[in-house]
């Protein structure tokens, strides 16, 4: 039998240190700006600026961070276009870092600008049954109409904006911009020389290296967005480029900054089947190094269709199919893109200056009513080559 004494205090093990209750906890502080956590697993996502998008992207609500999509487009139509011009955009309006390759900076004039807010929907009181739910369950019921509405959800009003509403027919003030257009070196021959040139260095390579280097020389809260339009497209990119040692060395190492930074970078890459066909073993090499392939089918247009009576019967109307081959982040659970059937449906989407490209199940339009005429008979009607 043992004596303890009980007003002895004792003492921690050797090189073991007792936790501090006034240490900051790195998991209480608050996201950056543009991001906040998935409904689903909690990891970090930010919008693509067109909400549609932002819920079909495997029920994540927005697109995670350290992933990238891929959106090809059949066609002369510029609809991927569009989608980039809304992820700039929303990522300057969030002061995200937007890396611009490709193009020249001047790119930055054909971004939307932010649109009016809805007068109507402020004016609008939730019922008091609406207020009384639960506090927990409101706000997983409120995510997805705040993305899609484009304001904060009611009553959460120190919540910032996550996907920003934008108009084109209007374009972005730089007073708005938070963030900073950073374009990448130059992808194309200079003067379109089309001879190879040995000594110099790829231009795929330039352009890892200068997103490598920017990456690690900003604080870890920064926010980077990778913008690439029309990827290999000859008027841009040198014929060296299209070659699938350049190509798929430039997607491999695109993925490695995507892992290694998977809390601050995202990218989005548009590219041309018309040029470049979903049946060549480049382009299925290229769906498999990103995370979400998306391909956008524009419908042709109907000769001798009757115009729409009104602009709103216009913007509903379906202007192409969408299909989702792969969907980013799809964990054991299966997503929620298994939940939301959209492998299963067929997608449309309809574009509008006001609400951007709107992206849900497409159904066939309603057939018009035939109009019953009656034709007049002849004197004798004809059967079996007999005459009555």
């Amino acid at each position: 039998m043992s004596f303890v004494k009980r007003n002895t205090v004792l003492s921690s093990r050797p090189g073991r240190a007792i936790p501090s209750a006034k240490q900051p906890d790195a998991e209480n502080q608050p996201p950056p700006p543009g991001v906040r956590p998935s409904p689903l697993d909690g990891r970090p996502t930010t919008s693509t600026g067109t909400a549609s998008l932002d819920q079909l992207l495997a029920g994540h609500s927005g697109l995670p961070l350290g992933t990238c999509l891929l959106v090809e487009e059949q066609g002369t139509t510029d609809f991927s276009g569009i989608l980039l011009r809304y992820y700039a955009a929303e990522g300057l309006v969030q002061g995200h870092q937007v890396h611009l390759v490709g193009y020249p900076p001047q790119w930055r004039r054909n971004l939307p600008g932010l649109a009016e807010p809805d007068k109507k929907s402020k004016s609008e009181k939730p019922p008091p049954a609406q207020e009384e739910k639960m506090k927990i369950a409101w706000r997983y019921e409120a995510l997805g109409n705040s993305a899609a509405s484009g304001n904060t959800p009611r009553g959460d009003a120190n919540q910032p904006t996550f996907c920003h509403s934008f108009d084109l027919a209007k374009r972005l003030e730089p007073a708005v911009c938070k963030g900073s257009l950073n374009p990448t070196p130059s992808t194309g021959p200079p003067l379109f020389d089309a001879r190879p040139q040995p000594t110099s260095i790829s231009p795929l390579k330039a352009i890892i290296r200068h997103l490598q280097t920017k990456l690690e020389t900003s604080p870890s809260s920064n926010i980077h967005r990778v913008v690439i339009p029309s990827l290999l497209l000859p008027e841009l990119y040198a014929p060296q480029c299209s070659l699938p040692s350049e190509v798929l060395q430039f997607l491999h190492a695109l993925r490695a900054l995507l892992r290694r930074y998977s809390t601050q970078l995202t990218a989005i890459i548009t590219l041309q089947t018309s040029l470049f066909p979903r049946s060549s073993g480049l382009v299925r090499w290229m769906e498999l190094l990103c995370d979400g392939v998306l391909e956008l089918i524009p419908l042709p247009a109907t000769p001798g269709a009757a115009p729409p009576s009104s602009s709103s019967e216009k913007t509903e109307q379906a202007q192409g199919l969408l299909k989702a081959h792969t969907l980013p982040i799809y964990h054991e659970k299966g997503g929620g893109g298994a939940e939301t059937s959209s492998f299963r449906e067929t997608l449309s989407f309809s574009l509008s200056a006001t609400k951007g490209l709107n992206i849900k199940p497409y159904s066939l339009p309603p057939m018009e009513e035939e109009e019953n005429k009656k034709e007049k008979s002849p004197a004798g009607t004809v059967r079996d080559g007999v005459d009555f």
